[in-house]
């Protein structure tokens, strides 16, 4: 390849390269291989050598060898299901080399009689006579078949050889690109150019290698390919100009005098922060990230009071109707009786709907909760102001930049999380944004109380339990599963709700991922009404909702959560003014990992810590289940692993960002790693 630049050619269609068909390349995409780029990620596993020959008297059983025979006579039985046979000799020895399903001409055209050959492969005996069945490595030119060759996780229809031919085509058509990195980057990696650390990257010797300076290099390809698209997009956002809001300081002091607690210093530097993007002549796009029960709502509250109080409206959507109406109800508690405020339920009726949106239209409502569909089509504000997102730690990069942009040029965004996660995924994920972080908890919240328990030892559970519920406190018991598993020896939500119902008859209510919303929200308002002390549950609980008469909370199977998910789950008790209890419950058996998990939570509230913690014993990809969220996985780098270069990719991209370099030599970078959709005129 001549062309120094043509990234095309490995974004290229898969049917580009030779020896692939339809059949081939919709087999490799059903592996999510669509490109020839998409191939050189898929690493070999491990290798078999062929490189060393033998002598048929040496060979062994079983294995995979090599040898070099000459044919000396066919075997061609006039029956079809019966195989065809080679008999081959050296100076030592005999071996027949069997064909099922090979027609007549290709077993004479590939072991013509009398020649010498080099035959590779897994070595049977037969008859007192040794024999290779179908083997796929036969050549005149021993050097073609003497070599150590790859061993991929290979998708069904694709052979080693096959699959060999084709990454071993790309890497020989590799282009050579201008270096796009600076001189002392490069040095971090002994100045290997990016064409050869692929080369070496699918080497047999390097094989799981993650040390050497050819990985490390493509790592830090990969991670400073999302810093300078997050760069970019905090750029665009910031050429924003939009009108600023005049933030009225006595008036959020007169409301934060109102409430019956404290705002931490944390609270008060995120608040402060926050109104310096409102009062600012440039688009605010800022995450509020704060641990469980660290008080982000009230601060969010504050910037859309400040907000209305500038003359605009707000949006503030939450995941689900109930955290909406709990959102709605603390602004009704806290904002001046001046201050029009509604909601839009699912449970709406349609007149009401209608009369809601033209009002909105109107300018007759300031804030508005809802779910995602207050940013329907059809909901049209008069001038929105402020776009707050609660708990969306599954939105993209991609419906983020949507997101900004559906506001309007005046419109700043503020997105909420009470997931926190480790500072190198930060970066990554939301990086595109401005962050405040709430670390501090406010000292009204009591530390909850974590405790560990064998299941055999349920009886002393319900013992405590009793005791709550006659003090008029109420139970969440979480389980792993809905309905029994025969697979899974866990603990099932429909079996164990069975269970409670008979020791406490009439107390126990059942929640579910299969129960439908409405049912779900009519559960929980019962729940926090009161009307039940027992709350049986999935994982679905695991977010926003305030419960503060729930002061107890039992995780069954323990051992199956991550950390962070039972932080979270952790954290839907301790919301009132009383001491709080986690039970974890766990089988005799536990794994090291599990005793580790379980160690961390007792002995620490610290949601950053634990998250911390959590990714170095289950990898990045697991964090509450951000692998499912559609943020994308890298290839080669891991945030646990590769912590320095994270560091080194966002002091790169500072040094960039200031000097005011041009940062199209990097367009091949950015292309590559599949970037281009998000900002398509980057460079």
């Amino acid at each position: 390849m001549n062309n120094k630049t043509n990234y095309e050619y490995l974004l290229s269609d898969l049917s580009s390269l030779k020896g692939v068909g339809e059949k081939t390349k919709n087999l490799l995409k059903k592996k999510n291989i669509n490109s020839l780029f998409d191939l050189l990620w898929k690493l070999p596993k491990s290798y078999t050598d062929r490189s060393l020959t033998v002598k048929i008297k040496d060979l062994k059983i079983g294995e995979i060898q090599t040898v070099t025979i000459v044919p000396q006579k066919y075997n061609f039985p006039r029956v079809r299901k019966l195989p065809n046979r080679v008999l081959c000799n050296d100076e030592t020895g005999e071996i027949d080399c069997i064909f099922f399903n090979s027609y007549e001409g290709y077993v004479k055209k590939i072991l013509p009689l009398g020649k010498e050959i080099t035959v590779s492969g897994k070595i049977g005996h037969f008859r007192n006579k040794y024999q290779i069945t179908n083997p796929k490595y036969i050549s005149e030119d021993s050097s073609i078949v003497k070599k150590a060759y790859n061993t991929y996780s290979l998708t069904e229809g694709i052979t080693e050889k096959i699959y060999n031919k084709i990454i071993n085509q790309i890497i020989e058509n590799l282009p050579d690109f201008n270096e796009w990195h600076s001189k002392h980057v490069l040095s971090k990696f002994k100045n290997i150019s990016w064409i050869n650390s692929i080369k070496e990257l699918h080497k047999a010797e390097n094989i799981g290698n993650f040390k050497t300076n050819f990985y490390q290099r493509l790592a830090f390809d990969e991670i400073f390919s999302t810093f300078l698209v997050n760069s970019e997009i905090r750029k665009k956002i910031r050429k924003i100009k939009k009108k600023n809001k005049v933030i009225n300081l006595n008036k959020q002091k007169s409301i934060i005098k109102k409430l019956d607690f404290s705002l931490t210093n944390d609270q008060i530097k995120s608040l402060d922060e926050i109104n310096t993007d409102l009062s600012s002549t440039n688009k605010m796009f800022r995450l509020l990230q704060g641990d469980v029960g660290s008080g982000k709502t009230i601060v969010s509250l504050l910037a859309a009071i400040n907000t209305i109080n500038s003359g605009f409206q707000v949006a503030f959507m939450a995941p689900t109707e109930i955290l909406a109406r709990q959102h709605f109800k603390l602004a009704k508690k806290i904002f001046p009786p001046f201050v029009n405020i509604e909601l839009i339920s699912g449970k709406s009726m349609y007149k009401e709907k209608k009369e809601i949106l033209k009002k909105l239209e109107n300018y007759k409502i300031d804030i508005i909760f809802g779910t995602h569909a207050i940013f329907q089509k059809k909901v049209i504000f008069n001038k929105l102001g402020l776009i707050i997102i609660d708990e969306q730690h599954k939105f993209g990069v991609n419906q983020r930049k949507k997101l900004s942009d559906k506001g309007g040029v005046d419109c700043d965004v503020l997105l909420m999380t009470a997931t926190p996660i480790p500072r190198t995924l930060t970066m990554t994920i939301y990086g595109d944004m401005d962050i405040s972080i709430i670390r501090e908890k406010p000292k009204t919240r009591i530390p909850i109380k974590t405790y560990s328990k064998l299941e055999a030892k349920i009886e002393d559970v319900l013992k405590f339990i009793k005791k709550e519920i006659k003090l008029n406190n109420q139970i969440f018991w979480v389980c792993p599963l809905i309905e029994e598993s025969k697979k899974l020896d866990h603990a099932s939500a429909v079996k164990k709700f069975e269970y409670l119902e008979k020791k406490f008859p009439n107390q126990v209510c059942l929640l579910h991922g299969k129960t439908d919303i409405e049912e779900k929200n009519k559960i929980l308002n019962n729940f926090l009404q009161n009307k039940f002390k027992i709350l049986v549950s999935t994982t679905i609980i695991e977010v926003g909702i305030d419960f503060p008469n729930a002061n107890v909370i039992v995780v069954e199977n323990a051992n199956k959560f991550g950390l962070s998910q039972l932080h979270q789950l952790r954290g839907r008790v301790g919301r009132g003014n009383k001491n709080s209890t986690c039970i974890l419950m766990f089988k005799s058996n536990l794994s090291d990992n599990a005793k580790k998990r379980i160690k961390i939570l007792k002995d620490t509230n610290d949601g950053f810590l634990i998250s911390e913690e959590d990714m170095k014993l289950r990898g990045f990809g697991d964090i509450l289940g951000f692998k499912q969220s559609g943020i994308k996985n890298f290839k080669l780098a891991d945030p646990v692993q590769n912590a320095d270069l994270f560091l080194l990719a966002e002091k790169e991209m500072r040094r960039i960002e200031n000097s005011g370099e041009d940062i199209g030599k990097f367009k091949p970078l950015i292309k590559l790693y599949d970037r281009a959709d998000i900002i398509n005129d980057i460079v």
